[in-house]
């Protein structure tokens, strides 16, 4: 039954029979390695614009040449110039209203719709309407954070009207990027974003490869070797090591399908805006306007992704 976008009801939001399952694309692999929404790792800041990395740069490397009499006399100076990354927390706004109705009726079933039977002997698993529906949309911001992290275009608020929205770290890796144009992912297209990585000063301190499903086929498929055991098949490529360093390698379903990215965790941090009182994520009652119970979910975070000449992409590979 598809989700409604309404209050729920004993009609909308009816009772079954069967142990419950969560299907889709909810896996949240980079939000969880990175800390996740009640990590350790989180950043605190108490602005919605926070500070990200003061880059600065040396000049190319030459060889001097200074003479005697030049040396006599100092050099025109040299300023080394810092810059500034900035990013933004965003709102992540979620309400629940459930009737009265509905959470009185936990032992009304639906049958199934095509043989009309009822397993009599199985009780229906969702005994507190409310509990299931909050712990549905807390699992659905972490889908959203574990998304806007990874593909997140960045915007600042202007105005109460202007949404802020953060910069996810795929968008954010300009400076070391390897076009594909549409070829397949190989080991040349990986070693050439490592070493334009490496030549961009990328420290390399906890890398790990991040790809969509497709991606994680190609990458097993093109580092994997045939297993001693002669009785097993299959292989699952998890790490590859490098010149540079060892790589993790992730299948996260948020990752576009023509894009690899390598991100560097060690300096990647949720960061969260707190509600002075309330807390940084946090479920409270709403005023009640009938016979129903009113609460909204609210946060307000984004992604401290650190320098982002750490981390690197490979785009436009082919698909199929």
């Amino acid at each position: 039954m598809a989700n409604t976008n309404a209050t729920g009801t004993s009609w909308n939001c009816p009772n079954y029979t069967g142990e419950l399952y969560l299907i889709g694309a909810n896996q949240t692999p980079f939000l969880n390695m990175i800390g996740g929404l009640e990590g350790t790792n989180v950043r605190i800041v108490s602005a919605m614009e926070f500070p990200l990395a003061q880059p600065w740069a040396l000049e190319s490397a030459s060889q001097p040449a200074v003479t005697e009499t030049t040396s006599l006399t100092a050099p025109t100076p040299w300023t080394y110039v810092r810059g500034q990354d900035t990013n933004t927390v965003q709102i992540f706004h979620r309400s629940i209203t459930i009737s009265y109705t509905k959470q009185s009726v936990v032992g009304s079933i639906v049958a199934d719709a095509t043989t009309g039977l009822v397993d009599k002997t199985q009780d229906q698993p969702v005994q507190n309407e409310k509990d299931f529906q909050i712990a549905a949309n807390l699992r659905q911001i972490a889908v959203n954070a574990d998304y806007t992290f990874l593909n997140g275009a960045y915007q600042k608020a202007t105005s109460a009207a202007v949404a802020a929205k953060s910069r996810g770290i795929i968008t954010a890796a300009t400076t070391n990027t390897v076009d594909a144009n549409s070829a397949a992912l190989s080991r040349t297209l990986f070693n050439a974003l490592i070493a334009e990585m490496a030549g961009n000063g990328a420290q390399f301190q906890n890398p790990v490869i991040f790809c969509n499903a497709f991606q994680k086929q190609k990458i097993t498929e093109i580092y994997g070797y045939t297993p001693a055991d002669r009785n097993v098949g299959g292989m699952d490529i998890k790490q590859i090591e490098t010149d540079f360093a060892t790589f993790g390698v992730v299948w996260d379903p948020h990752v576009p399908a023509a894009t690899l990215l390598v991100a560097d965790l060690a300096v990647c941090h949720p960061v969260f805006l707190p509600v002075p009182g309330k807390g940084t994520l946090f479920y409270e009652e709403l005023a009640k306007t009938g016979a129903s119970e009113k609460g909204q979910l609210f946060g307000q975070m984004g992604l401290d992704y650190g320098p982002e000449e750490f981390h690197g992409t490979i785009t436009s590979l082919a698909t199929s």
